[in-house]
This record gives C-alpha cells, structure tokens and sequence, in this order.
C-alpha cells in the first residue's frame, strides 16, 4: 500500500515537472527562441505552425548588355536573403535617365530570368524607388529588404535613387565586382573597332595581347564627347569560380550534352541555345574557347571580354552544370571520351559556318559517331550583332558614358557640401 501511495506521488511529480519542462519548449518554441525540432520529435502540425516565412529581398538594374559583374551583385544580393525577385527597369526609364540601352527590355529579362540565384522577375520596373512602388514592392511582393551595390546610382538631378528605401530603414548593400560595367564594356567595343581600322598589324596584335593578360590600353579621343576606355583588369581567383559553380558532377547515367563556342558579350542568343541544350539531357558541359583560339578565328580584335569573364557569365548561367575553361577548337575523341559525352550540339545562328564544312569541321569526330545534332537557334543575336548595334550609334553611347560621369560627379559635390568636408 505504501508501495503503491508513493508510486502515485512520484508519478504526480514526475508527470508535474514534465509538463513543466514541456511547457517551458513550448514557450520558447512559440517565440522563435528554440530551434525547429532540436530534439523533440515534434511532428508535422508543429512544424508548420513554426514555419518561418522567407527573407524576400528586391534588387533591380538596367542589367544592360549583362556580364559577370551584374551576376555577382545578383549572388551576393540572394544571399540577404532566402527568395531574390529582380526589377528590371524599362527601355524608357533608361533613356531618360542613362541614355539608350543597347538591348533591349525583352532581351535584358531573358538575360536575368537565367541567372541562377534569381527567383521572381518584375518587367518595367522604375529607375528610382518611389514611394507608390516601394509601397507595392512591400505591401504586393512582400519584400524585406531592397539591395543595391556600393556605388552611387544617382538620377539626372543628382539625387540618390534609393534614398527612399535607405530612410525607411529596409535598405541594403552590398559590395560592387571592381573591374567591369556595362559603360566600360562599351568604350572596349568602341576601342576594338577604332583599333581594329588601324591598318599596322603590329598594333591591333599588341591590343589583343593586352586583352588577354588584363592590360591597360591608350585612351582615344573623338572629341569633347568621347570617353576613353581600358582593357580588362579582372584578375579571377579560384573563390569566384567556385562562388559561381554548381558544386556537383554528373550522375552515373546522367545524359550529358556538350556545346561549345566563345560566349563573348554574353547574350540572349547565347542563353536561349543553352537552355535548348539542356533539355537534351541531365547535364550540360560547356566549353569556351581561350583568347588565342577566339582571336584565331574571329580577328586580333577579339573577344571582347577575355577567357575567365567569359566563364562565369556563363557559369551564372541556370541552365549551365559546367564548363571547360579554355576547352580546345575540336572535338576530339579523346575529350568526348574523357567527359563521358553523350550528344554534341551546335546552334543555327554562330558567328561563322565551321560546324557546316565538309573539311576542317572542328565536329568531324562527333559527326562520325553519331552523336551531332544542329539546334535551331531561337534568337538570330550573335555578338557581332551586340557590336553592330553599339557602331551604328556610338555617338549616343559616348553621350551616355559622359552623362553618367557627370551625374556621378554632382552627386559627390552633392555629399562633400553636406558632410562639410
């Protein structure tokens, strides 16, 4: 009896001081203080009663004639973040507060729906935050933080576009890729073709070797609206490439499809092949020319960008799984072999018609096992047509450059009178 009395009493306290214990989780469960199942077998209901809603940051940009740099503010912003939804401003937008854009809105939206850290693209967003579409970005999109880059994005009255979202407190930033923009890609074209009209052969060589290595080149001069330019300064470290890769290889039987080419000025044509390689298998090799072999076969004035910008714009690329840096112009048996190949594709729209040759086709080996397939290329853009467009109206984008720089300028006149300095 005594026996059973005490049991009784131990049970009492026991089931007490769990209950204790349990309400006592429950409580910091409930406030957010106690990690999601540490421990607790909690089932189902609970998890979803704590589910916690997702950090959705906004960033948005002109995104014009995108490139590497564009891609790594875009990584760095999703990573304040759990969703990233991107604002792309309209072709309007940019000429009344930049100038013209060289491509278009449809192209641009192309572009940043594949970068692979973006979630949710809006069309035509404005150049400046207002506070009607910071209000909707909020209230509609559900957005946390609004990010930008650490260099100034001032409006044509030297204001800062972002002065809105900064006093509301929901203003983020993050740290701008040195060493590339859409203005300097810009002045190399123009310095490309201006060079490359120079009949001394000795001088267009010596412009491509500075390309290669990340030389400084001569500035030129058209006159009072001319901005000069410099050859790539980018120096890639094996942080950025891992930064902008996959992290993973094929799986056993995975069908892998390998395109190749030189992906200079990355584009829309460019994306639009990729995404209908990728859909031929499980996993999409890419392989991109070196400096040398592009400048071979394309003329000392090329490429634009040099081998390393090249890659990771297109490792940003969603539909991309890897790629070869500075893979060779034929596709030879033994890297068909090495990376376990399954189909070799080429697009219908290319720079030139090696693809189609019945001799010196750099495809000869893959032709010959059957394994070659022609895509019909869903955009007629190749980087050529970038250039084309950038000559025929060079004036405007001289203007542009100029118009930028100025703006700039005003805006830190603007800072030094207010901090007093």
């Amino acid at each position: 009896m005594v026996w059973e009395k005490e049991k009784i009493v131990g049970s009492c306290i026991f089931g007490g001081a769990a209950f204790a214990v349990g309400a006592s989780f429950l409580h910091l469960f409930l406030k957010g203080e106690l990690p999601l199942g540490l421990g607790l077998g909690l089932s189902s209901p609970w998890r979803i009663l704590r589910k916690r809603k997702p950090v959705r940051v906004y960033m948005d940009g002109c995104f014009d004639m995108m490139h590497y740099g564009h891609c790594n503010a875009l990584r760095q912003a999703r990573a304040l973040g759990d969703q990233l939804v991107v604002g792309v401003v309209s072709d309007e937008e940019i000429i009344a507060n930049k100038g013209p854009p060289v491509t278009p809105l449809h192209e641009r939206m192309t572009m940043v729906k594949a970068v692979k850290w973006v979630d949710e693209v809006i069309s035509d967003a404005p150049y400046a935050i207002t506070e009607d579409f910071m209000k909707k970005l909020f209230d509609e999109y559900q957005i946390d933080y609004i990010i930008h880059g650490d260099d100034p994005c001032v409006l044509p009255d030297g204001t800062d576009a972002y002065a809105l979202a900064k006093k509301a407190g929901r203003y983020k930033q993050i740290k701008r890729t040195e060493g590339v923009s859409s203005t300097d890609i810009v002045g190399r074209m123009l310095l490309c073709v201006r060079e490359r009209s120079i009949s001394d052969t000795h001088s267009r060589s010596s412009l491509q070797r500075q390309f290669s290595h990340g030389h400084s080149s001569p500035k030129f001069d058209d006159g009072p609206s001319s901005a000069g330019t410099r050859v790539s300064h980018f120096l890639p470290t094996s942080r950025r490439i891992v930064q902008f890769s996959n992290g993973k290889g094929p799986g056993p039987d995975a069908r892998i499809v390998y395109i190749d080419g030189a992906f200079d000025l990355f584009h829309a044509g460019h994306v639009e092949i990729l995404r209908l390689a990728r859909e031929l298998g499980d996993f999409l090799l890419v392989g991109i020319h070196n400096d040398q072999t592009v400048s071979a076969k394309r003329g000392t004035h090329r490429p634009i960008m040099n081998l390393h910008e090249r890659s990771l714009s297109v490792l940003a690329c969603r539909y991309v799984d890897e790629v070869i840096i500075g893979a060779p112009w034929e596709v030879s048996k033994d890297t068909i072999t090495t990376f376990d190949i399954s189909l070799v594709v080429h697009g219908t729209v290319a720079e030139s018609d090696d693809f189609q040759k019945e001799e010196d086709n750099p495809y000869a080996v893959p032709i010959s096992m059957g394994i070659f397939q022609i895509l019909e290329s869903p955009l007629d853009i190749t980087t050529s047509t970038i250039i084309r467009r950038i000559v025929a109206n060079h004036e405007a984008y001289q203007k542009r450059n100029a118009k930028k720089e100025a703006s700039e300028k005003k805006y830190y006149e603007q800072k030094s009178f207010v901090s007093g300095d």
